[in-house]
């Protein structure tokens, strides 16, 4: 194995031919993104001539704002944690990039009618996801709400007056066990009775006079050969239901990357479809898109705030709107190749730092089809490293005294960076080589 400072020769701005070490990398990469935890340049001083700190230091001050020196902790003695994660809502979504968060506060000073921004918004949306019409929701969770309010209800404006409280027989969701998942509760919020079935004979058994609508998500994780063939995947319940003329829903919140996922299933022809607003599209973290068919959206809209309906409570500010609008754009424009390749390195860099470990293992996981996020997955012999995953994740997850807390493996087993600041990786990768050698050994 290569020496542990040296750069993989994939990693960006890599330049073999120089010799270029890891702690070079460091030094030209790092700078940038703590100048401000170690007060920028030297007053009257130019920043390009100032001397380049030492990459450790760099790093270190990184952990010190991670630390104490962040808003969260100075304000209200909220520990901030480390990114070993992806995009989770329950770990704080994503970050948002420089010119969201620019957008959102030239957004602040200004005021609009926000029934006209709803439909300005939704229709630019709509062009990104290529689907006939769009509403910008409060999540994804609050498209899913309104998506169903929208089944239930069409435009009949006394329809709308009697959610969640449904009177007519036409409020059913059917939908196949494997598809059921803590999130489907939006959906009973805005009245409806899901209808749960087991295989494809159930499921289309149950879909008749009483079906608003059939809901469904991408289900191709662990299932084995025999469930996998019972289990309908979106393109195959668009197609049962465009044949039975049922609405379908398709829940593609946290789907990105790959890239493609943006737009598919409005492709395959779903009547709505709900993805995050957060997450992938770094947009602000509690805006969703609920797209689809016109019809459907005109109802969801109709239902949601500024209106005095169902979705009056789950309101999106137009700061909001604003932002997310324009992390569509950065979306549409972005270079992904070269953005997962930053976040391949990253992985590289942390998998290179924990090799050497008794009884443990770390191995970088990549998309053969270069569109999915690069991962570590890492795994130790129990009989050596005496701790269970869910121990081990536990651990790594409080905040012990002086030590940033890595919050966020992924069953602890995986190390995402696509999270990630330059930087950041090193800390990750210390800590957890500091666990697995002798952390470990005092829990």
């Amino acid at each position: 194995m290569a020496p542990r400072d040296v750069l993989p020769a994939d990693a960006p701005d890599a330049q073999p031919t120089t010799g270029l070490t890891r702690r070079h990398f460091l030094g030209a990469t790092i700078a940038a993104g703590v100048a401000g935890a170690c007060g920028g340049a030297p007053s009257g001083g130019d920043a390009a001539s100032a001397p380049t700190p030492d990459p450790e230091t760099l790093v270190a001050a990184i952990e010190a704002q991670v630390e104490s020196d962040n808003i969260y902790t100075r304000l209200l003695g909220v520990k901030a944690h480390l990114p070993g994660h992806g995009h989770a809502t329950a770990l704080g979504g994503s970050r948002m990039p420089a010119e969201v968060i620019e957008a959102m506060q030239e957004a602040n000073d200004y005021f609009v009618m926000i029934d006209e921004l709803n439909v300005a918004a939704g229709r630019r949306a709509a062009e990104v996801v290529r689907a006939e019409a769009a509403l910008i929701t409060s999540g994804a969770s609050g498209g899913l709400l309104l998506g169903t309010a929208a089944c239930l209800t069409g435009t009949d404006e006394e329809k709308m007056e009697a959610l969640p409280n449904p009177t007519w027989a036409k409020r059913e969701c059917v939908m196949q066990k494997a598809h059921r998942y803590p999130y489907d509760f939006a959906l009973q919020a805005a009245g409806a009775t899901i209808v749960e079935v087991e295989g494809r004979e159930q499921l289309m058994n149950a879909i008749g006079e009483n079906t608003a609508l059939v809901f469904g998500l991408p289900r191709h994780g662990a299932l084995g050969a025999t469930m996998a063939a019972e289990v309908l995947q979106p393109e195959e319940l668009i197609e049962v239901g465009r044949a039975a003329g049922v609405p379908v829903m398709i829940d593609g919140a946290s789907r990105l990357p790959p890239t493609g996922n943006l737009t598919i299933y409005n492709e395959l022809g779903a009547d709505l479809v709900v993805v995050s607003g957060g997450k992938g599209l770094r947009g602000p973290q509690s805006t969703g898109i609920l797209s689809g068919r016109a019809d459907l959206i005109e109802a969801a809209r109709m239902q949601a705030a500024p209106n005095d309906l169902i979705g009056r409570g789950m309101k999106v500010g137009k700061e909001e709107i604003i932002g997310l609008i324009v992390a569509l754009n950065r979306y549409e424009n972005l270079d992904h190749a070269a953005e997962r390749e930053g976040w391949k390195a990253k992985a590289e860099y942390v998998a290179a730092e924990l090799q050497g470990i008794d009884g443990f293992t770390a191995e970088v996981i990549d998309d053969e089809a270069g569109e999915a996020a690069s991962y570590v997955d890492i795994d130790w012999d129990e009989s050596v490293i005496p701790m269970t995953h869910a121990e081990v994740r536990n651990h790594l997850r409080r905040r012990p005294e002086r030590r940033v807390a890595l919050s966020s493996l992924f069953g602890s087993r995986r190390v995402q960076t696509r999270c990630m600041r330059d930087g950041e990786e090193v800390l990750v990768a210390g800590r957890l080589r500091e666990f697995f050698t002798e952390g470990y050994k005092n829990v």
